[in-house]
């Protein structure tokens, strides 16, 4: 297990496990949304793609998303295991609420200099109405990959709570301590 993929619906908690295994594994984790969300407004980063594909050209690493569309398939193709956190719709949603409002109240800082505002919570793109509404269709597409012959080749840990993911966790060989350039 040298490139992992850590997928699963908003709130899952797939950048915990994905740092978890950067520090159990000697991974380097690179975190999808801050390499996606490089200034204010949310705005994209020009050079995504290409530091996606850049990083994901690497012998060993961990990223802890899906991905949007344009590096989708190039994670599924580069990885040798999915680890795919398909807890329940009430803990993901639990974990994302208490998420959110935890970062609106203090105003944390998050990728690109961004924070959540109480004003977004009304948006549709909002992490906890992205986690409702894209719930069933995340994991149908997630399903659908992780029985596609073009990713055959991959392993595919399906882990329905988080704990069994915990004791997934737990199970995992120490590797040989922090790797530096963990894209953090």
């Amino acid at each position: 297990m040298q490139r992992v993929l850590v997928v699963g619906i908003s709130g899952a908690g797939k950048s915990t496990l994905a740092r978890a295994l950067e520090r159990r594994l000697g991974l380097p984790f690179h975190e999808l949304d801050a390499l996606h969300w490089n200034g204010p407004g949310w705005a994209v980063s020009g050079s995504f793609a290409e530091d996606t594909a850049r990083l994901a050209g690497t012998g060993r690493w961990v990223f802890d998303s899906l991905g949007p569309p344009a590096v989708r398939d190039l994670l599924w193709e580069r990885a040798d295991t999915v680890v795919w956190l398909d807890h329940p719709r009430y803990v993901v949603m639990r974990r994302v609420l208490l998420r959110s409002l935890r970062r609106s109240l203090l105003r944390e800082r998050l990728f690109g200099g961004n924070r959540e505002s109480w004003r977004e919570w009304l948006r549709a793109d909002h992490p906890a109405w992205w986690a409702w509404t894209r719930y069933a269709s995340r994991r149908a597409e997630i399903l659908r990959r992780a029985g596609d012959p073009r990713f055959a080749p991959l392993r595919v840990v399906r882990l329905r709570s988080p704990g069994a993911a915990d004791a997934w966790l737990r199970a995992q060989a120490p590797g040989p301590g922090p790797v530096t350039g963990s894209g953090r």
